[in-house]
């Protein structure tokens, strides 16, 4: 197994070189000798290093032309972008199962031309939103690029292919206005998940990342909440599973507000005496992104269970929940997520840094934070010109 220079186990045929490079290898069955490659980041020595050892043990230059998209595929996703978030992973599985084989999973790799893909996306056009349409292009995209990368293919089929379907606009973004906010927390005050909601209004977390908190990410001395995993139900098999947050830089740990703060305590001063089911036995395994080591969540210290059934609430019930109380508030429907993104929104209108603030969301870039939040409401440009006007004020006296 290689380590890299801090000893850390990295994978078998990797380690790091005292120039910092990674270095991949193995011996080809084909010549009997050593082969290896240098990258700047271990993911991206694993990557080539899975794939040189696929196409070694195949002979590629004697089969590539036999192999099929379906085929590829089922290589690519197992061993090449394995180690992606289980939600990216699932949605490239459903949009190859329901969009891309259909069309392209019995032709052969080197015979898939622009048209064919192009066609993928026409076929979706009547039927799917912007933004799953723009999730195949990438799926797509991204399957095909590695396929180019390792010689299988001698061009790109995705050249020149596009989609025209808008993608919902940063302007559709749902959050609520500061009205709307008040009048939601004032009729969630009175029900048995207003905790819930107060939290990521208060810290704006993913609803995974809320599902699946337990009391061991709590620093009560330092005022803290670290993310270092999630939870979800899999409806289709019956399960809850744990995994890890969206992205690397997901993982996080936030600054508790004094409201926050006052909403933990108030739930672990109930902690003892909810209902709790057998569900709650279970302890849950997953591999640590971040160390590359397996981690586990105890389902019995989750921060956040339903009273009447004494389980993880889904998210489909806290949505289904949250639909009950913006009619009994009259105003307008809303999902878990839409709670996050009033975080941010009021963060914006606080003058919160667009760095800071994507640290506290786990974004993977500032790019994402500013293509998303940088709407801005009617009170929040008058601030901000407000702001322009008495700062030239004060250089023009």
């Amino acid at each position: 197994m290689g380590k890299d220079l801090k000893g850390k186990e990295i994978g078998a045929g990797i380690y790091q070189r005292k120039d910092k490079k990674y270095s991949a290898r193995f011996v080809s069955k084909v010549t009997g000798k050593r082969v290896e490659r240098y990258f700047d980041k271990p993911n991206e020595a694993k990557k080539w290093l899975a794939e040189a050892k696929y196409e070694d043990e195949h002979n590629k230059r004697g089969v590539s032309s036999q192999m099929t998209v379906d085929a590829w595929f089922n290589f690519w996703i197992e061993n090449i972008v394995g180690d992606l978030a289980p939600n990216t992973l699932r949605n490239y599985r459903e949009r190859y199962k329901q969009n891309i084989q259909p069309v392209v999973g019995k032709l052969l790799l080197s015979n898939v031309k622009p048209l064919h893909c192009q066609k993928v996306l026409n076929d979706m056009n009547e039927d799917y939103a912007g933004a799953t349409i723009r999730q195949t292009f990438i799926a797509m995209g991204t399957m095909f690029k590695s396929a180019l990368t390792n010689d299988l293919i001698p061009k790109h089929p995705m050249d020149g292919v596009r989609f025209t379907k808008p993608v919902k606009a940063v302007n559709d973004i749902k959050y609520l206005t500061i009205e709307e906010q008040k009048k939601f927390l004032e009729v969630a005050k009175r029900s048995h998940n207003y905790h819930q909601y107060a939290l990521i209004l208060e810290l704006g977390l993913r609803t995974g990342e809320l599902v699946g908190l337990t009391w061991d990410a709590i620093d009560w001395e330092n005022r803290t909440l670290t993310v270092n995993k999630t939870l979800e139900y899999r409806h289709s098999r019956g399960y809850w599973r744990a995994g890890t947050p969206k992205t690397q830089t997901s993982y996080r740990t936030i600054p508790l507000t004094d409201r926050a703060y006052e909403i933990l305590q108030e739930v672990y001063a109930t902690k003892d005496t909810r209902k709790q089911s057998d569900t709650l036995s279970q302890t849950l395994e997953f591999v640590d992104r971040h160390t590359g080591e397996k981690s586990t969540l105890v389902m019995k210290d989750l921060v956040f269970i339903n009273y009447r059934t004494g389980e993880p609430a889904k998210n489909s019930s806290y949505d289904t929940h949250l639909y009950k109380l913006c009619d009994e508030a009259k105003i307008r429907r809303f999902c878990m997520h839409c709670l996050r993104h009033t975080y941010a929104t009021r963060a914006v209108e606080a003058g919160v840094n667009f760095k800071f603030l994507s640290s506290l969301l786990g974004h993977a870039s500032i790019k994402t934070t500013l293509d998303r939040y940088a709407h801005t409401t009617n009170d929040s440009m008058l601030q901000a010109v407000q702001q322009f006007e008495n700062k030239m004020k004060e250089i023009m006296a």
